[in-house]
């Protein structure tokens, strides 16, 4: 810990080469972007900028900042697309650290402004980019999918992809360089989620473009685990049944109750998921009080068999399993919602993101009733996601060789609790990966978090700073054994701590010590 803070207090070094003066579109140079045409840039102080964070997401402590900063803007065209994407790099006028930060987007918005500002507060020259569509709508594409009825605007979606990413990366590094007169020491990249995705897609295709990928709770196997999203709606519709969210939540509370303790502790939380075969045909017909309204109800037949189809996850046309599902204990709110009206009938609703990916991508018709899809029409739909997308949307080539030979270093987390990615489905890629090169421990390491929703949230513990972790590995070699993590807010009047072990170990309660502590927890094989 001792060499990270000072890995921190060295690379905060001053560079005397920017100032006030220098942020202007005459001082910076035009970037060269090859197989892109820079149509304009535009440089200004943004002076006192404020913004809350919330400390999900790109793992910033939660707080109120406050930023002064020399804003680029920088549009560009790939000639014969017609497409026009906006970048943003923010440069820290005084105390750059010399270090270059991509960050990354969620749903199908491929990049966040206001996710700069952090990153500028600690001395990083940061970029995003809109990827050429300036919806900020995260769970639809319907505003730039289709460039007219029925076809798909594959330029974009190239650019949503993977292409804006690197083009935004070499505009970055070149507009750093020419701003403070030297370039970055060096360069990484942080995401969650679709950023997540973006850095995989770095990794995978781009190996060349960062030192460091932060990779958090990835959107990869993106033909396999968004068709996983949209499942549990297929399964109320076909089951002609839907929960209402009291009892899908009466069920979750019944299953932390049965796996808590699994892990060899009790503590509200599920950490060993994979072994909880907890059943939710044995609720049928006891009584649960509703959360909602007090009131007291029973647990539905139906109810046991939609939930026992939504942790099976998706199937085959032959009927084995296609992909994972929701682990036990995950929110079900997010991939199964449900609306009751004041006469108690509750219906389903569709998941956002996976919804506009079957009616934009899938049937080209964003008015498209996806509630009409079929068990049987499921198996179907997953093939041609695969087929027409594969090539990319996927982003699961297991393959880090080119990205290992430079001595890249990647790490990512994830929630065991994640509420819209499936934990399995990134061990599974880890897996992958390992099983091409067995030391992939010397590249890329994964951590996952119990308790923990998508990017955050839940009761779990989130790392404290995965990004400094990173650093640390690259500049100076020190790879994190664990990661230091902590519950987002006091339980019980105190902040729990827990190490992060990297897959496929485990963090382990020793049996004595104070388990809110994480000294009281081990590395271990299995539980």
């Amino acid at each position: 810990m001792k060499n990270l803070w000072l890995l921190i207090c060295i690379s905060h070094w001053a560079h005397t080469a920017a100032t006030v003066d220098s942020c202007t579109s005459v001082a910076i140079a035009n970037p060269v972007v090859p197989g892109a045409l820079v149509t304009s840039l535009t440089a200004s102080m943004v002076n006192d900028y404020s913004i809350n964070i919330t400390g999900e997401n790109n793992n910033w402590p939660a707080q109120n900042i406050t930023v002064s900063f020399c804003q680029v803007n920088v549009s560009l065209t790939h000639p014969g697309t017609g497409d026009l994407v906006l970048n943003q790099v923010w440069l820290p006028v005084t105390g750059w650290n010399g270090i270059f930060l991509g960050i990354g987007g969620g749903g199908y918005v491929a990049g966040s402004w206001s996710s700069l500002a952090p990153a500028v507060q600690r001395g990083y020259a940061a970029v995003s980019t809109d990827a050429g569509h300036r919806s900020n709508d995260s769970g639809d594409a319907t505003s730039w999918a289709l460039a007219s009825d029925g076809n798909v605007n594959q330029y974009l979606l190239l650019d949503f992809a993977s292409r804006s990413v690197h083009d935004m990366t070499v505009l970055g590094k070149a507009v750093t360089t020419s701003f403070y007169g030297s370039a970055p020491k060096f360069s990484y990249w942080q995401g969650c989620s679709t950023g997540g995705r973006q850095g995989m897609m770095e990794a995978q295709r781009y190996p060349d473009d960062y030192d460091g990928i932060v990779a958090a709770a990835p959107a990869v196997q993106w033909n396999d685990f968004t068709p996983a999203q949209q499942w549990p709606f297929t399964v109320m519709n076909n089951e002609g049944y839907a929960p209402p969210q009291c009892e899908f939540d009466a069920v979750n509370a019944a299953t932390i109750a049965a796996c808590d303790g699994l892990d060899g502790l009790e503590d509200g939380i599920i950490a060993a998921p994979g072994l909880c075969n907890f059943d939710p045909t044995s609720l049928i017909g006891k009584t649960y009080i509703c959360d909602s309204d007090g009131s007291q109800r029973h647990f539905s037949n139906k109810t046991a068999t939609v939930v026992k189809k939504i942790w099976q996850g998706p199937l085959t046309a032959n009927g084995s399993s296609a992909w994972y599902g929701i682990l036990p204990g995950t929110n079900f709110s997010s991939l199964a919602p449900t609306e009751t009206f004041s006469n108690g009938t509750t219906i389903p609703q569709p998941f956002e993101i996976s919804d506009s990916w079957y009616r934009n991508f899938l049937f080209k018709d964003p008015n498209y009733n996806t509630s009409n899809i079929s068990y049987a029409q499921f198996p179907a739909l997953t093939h041609q996601s695969h087929q027409e997308y594969d090539s990319v949307m996927g982003t699961a080539d297991p393959d880090l060789s080119a990205f290992k030979a430079r001595g890249g270093k990647m790490l990512t987390w994830q929630g065991l609790a994640d509420n819209l990615i499936m934990p399995n489905g990134t061990m599974h890629y880890y897996d992958q990966v390992a099983a091409l090169d067995p030391t992939v421990g010397d590249f890329y390491r994964a951590f996952f978090a119990p308790g923990v929703g998508h990017c955050g949230g839940g009761f779990g513990y989130i790392p404290i700073d995965i990004l400094t972790a990173l650093r640390g590995w690259v500049e100076n070699g020190t790879a994190p054994g664990v990661l230091e993590a902590a519950t987002a807010f006091a339980i019980n009047g105190t902040i729990r701590t827990q190490n992060l072990c990297p897959y496929p170990s485990v963090s382990k309660y020793t049996g004595s010590g104070d388990p809110a502590q994480a000294a009281s927890f081990a590395c271990e094989s299995n539980f």
